[in-house]
């Protein structure tokens, strides 16, 4: 099943991009680092932030996804349409895939600017998408770039290929949930079940912001 047909039947109407706790019924917003600034006094990186908030969002990846599952790796690259650059996939691919050879089974398909509610006809997003297993992923540095986004740490996705940041989806098929790291402020999972997402809700609870912990509750309770 090609990725946009999986989407259409077990998430029909969703677009992926950032904010998919906003657009599904079924999800939890975690919050990353709480109560650790990024900062210290003297302006250097708080580099225990950034060790704490790897710490977590590694361990909901592992509670979400099994060897055993099997995976979309799905990567949003926004270009400017005018852009000459050859589109090529970006270095999470390069980088971050184990298993070199199923960069042959690599897609790709542009569609839609999806980071703004007006028509945007400037831009477009480039989806870079791939069937793979966890363990064909070395998925820890993965995380590790997405929760760097912002900031001068490695690893990270390389140069902007575009005029944003590459955004980086994990979609279990097995488990039908999509895994989200926005930054190193938080991340958001969403199922088509929440079955499947009552024992990440007991088990992380306490790293629900408290703004969406009544939207939340209410889901699984």
């Amino acid at each position: 099943m090609a990725l946009r047909e999986y989407l259409n039947t077990f998430f029909p109407g969703l677009c992926l991009q950032p904010s998919l706790f906003k657009q599904w019924g079924v999800g939890i917003h975690f919050e990353l680092g709480e109560g650790i600034y990024q900062f210290k006094d003297d302006n250097r990186l708080n580099i225990d932030r950034f060790e704490r908030v790897y710490y977590q969002a590694l361990s909901l990846f592992n509670d979400l996804f099994s060897e055993e599952d099997d995976i979309y790796l799905v990567t949003n690259v926004y270009l400017y349409n005018r852009s000459r650059k050859k589109i090529k996939p970006t270095k999470v691919y390069d980088h971050f895939l184990k298993n070199k050879q199923l960069k042959f089974k690599l897609r790709q398909e542009t569609l839609p600017f999806v980071l703004s509610d007006e028509d945007t006809e400037e831009y477009n997003t480039t989806q870079f998408y791939l069937k793979c297993k966890k363990q064909d992923l070395d998925y820890f540095l993965l995380i590790k770039a997405a929760c760097n986004e912002d900031f001068p740490l490695s690893p990270k996705f390389g140069q902007k290929n575009g005029s944003y940041y590459p955004d980086v989806f994990f979609i279990n098929i097995s488990k039908n949930l999509i895994f989200f790291i926005y930054d190193d402020r938080g991340c958001e999972v969403i199922a088509n079940k929440k079955e499947a997402l009552l024992p990440l809700y007991k088990e992380y609870n306490r790293w629900i912001p408290e703004y969406d912990r009544e939207q939340i509750d209410q889901n699984f309770q």
